[in-house]
């Protein structure tokens, strides 16, 4: 039997690795416990999406399971030891702003729970693909010192630096800079799945995702902050743009590109690499532009102020350079650009608000 085992399998990322590996293995053993509602509240539960997972897919066994619990994780993975042939790490806690209120907290999901699924993988399924979902926040906010200039609607980079044409790669070096504490418990576990694929010999892959969105998103203030604005456009709910004049810039990676990206790393795993994953220069908008689509697709103003105070370890600008990536897996591209993923949120929200 061939099994993959999702963590956070009922939020944004995970249930779409749910749904993309469905008919391409037996069985999928998710593992979400709903941490997302006590991070942000009752409008960020996933409870509605596990819902769906079950009632969709016959081959979804579901696990209400804290990936801190070493006894629990390890009981999933002795049931099916080496027929796991495949782990997507998606769990986190994933707010910056919010690590701050509980770092031993947020430190003990990122960084402890990732050491537990690798080890358990080392015990029981040395031979499986595994897969994590990192950040560009690893990065900090080194990608602050880059040459930029303010343009109307966004900050952009210097068109002479060598990071214009494609974005930034992955040897921005991820030391000396502030990256808030979330930031630092992602780098935490960020090198912990390298090293298990360095020193062990794992086929472990990192992926460093710039703004990742689609329409499965519980949404909140701080996080998921396309999910959140156009829940706003729909509602009139009030949202805040803190700092840069609403002008930072962010890439957007469509969450089935993203697990797509899984796929073909999957098929030829590495051991121990790291990618950056976003929408590129293929797809990304600053705050500014990211309201006017919203207002265009709903028709309504959005409720919103500005303020000058940026959150801690912000980005500015960022771009993903997928280069790399793209040249070991030279058959993958991108799906979805922002104008359709931004429909397909809103239709989403539309169904469920």
């Amino acid at each position: 039997m061939n099994i993959a085992i999702v963590t956070g399998s009922a939020g944004l990322i995970g249930s779409e690795a749910v749904a993309f590996f469905s008919n391409k293995f037996d069985k999928i053993v998710g593992i979400d416990n709903n941490m997302r509602q006590y991070f942000f509240g009752a409008e960020a539960s996933t409870d509605w999406n596990r819902q769906n997972l079950s009632e969709k897919f016959t081959n979804y066994e579901h696990h209400n399971i804290d990936i801190r619990d070493v006894a629990e994780v390890q009981r999933v993975f002795e049931k099916y030891n080496s027929d796991i042939k495949l782990i997507v790490h998606t769990a986190a806690q994933p707010s910056h702003d919010w690590a701050a209120r509980e770092p031993l907290t947020d430190f003990s999901v990122n960084a402890n729970g990732t050491m537990n699924l690798l080890e358990m993988t080392r015990k029981f399924c040395l031979e499986s693909v595994f897969i994590f979902t990192s950040t560009n926040k690893v990065y900090g906010d080194k990608p602050n010192e880059l040459p930029l200039v303010q343009l109307e609607t966004r900050w952009e980079i210097d068109a002479s630096h060598p990071y214009f044409k494609e974005g930034i790669n992955e040897e921005m070096t991820i030391d000396q800079s502030k990256h808030s504490l979330f930031g630092a418990s992602k780098v935490a576990a960020d090198v912990l799945v390298q090293e298990y694929g360095r020193y062990f010999g794992m086929k472990t892959g990192v992926f460093r995702g710039g703004c990742l969105t689609g329409p499965n998103h519980s949404g909140t203030q701080l996080h998921g902050f396309l999910a959140y604005l156009m829940k706003c456009a729909i509602t009139g709910q009030h949202y805040t743009v803190f700092g840069y004049n609403g002008k930072q810039v962010r890439d957007n990676i469509h969450s089935s590109d993203l697990v797509n990206m899984f796929w073909h790393f999957y098929q030829n795993p590495k051991q121990g690499e790291v990618y950056n994953a976003g929408g590129g220069r293929f797809a990304n908008c600053s705050m500014k532009e990211a309201v006017a689509l919203c207002e265009k697709i709903t028709g309504n103003k959005i409720n919103i102020s500005y303020t000058d105070e940026n959150r801690i370890g912000d980005h500015i600008w960022y771009i993903s350079d997928l280069t790399k990536f793209r040249n070991h897996y030279p058959d993958w591209h991108w799906e979805y650009d922002l104008d359709t993923t931004l429909l397909q949120i809103f239709n989403s929200l539309s169904s469920r608000l």
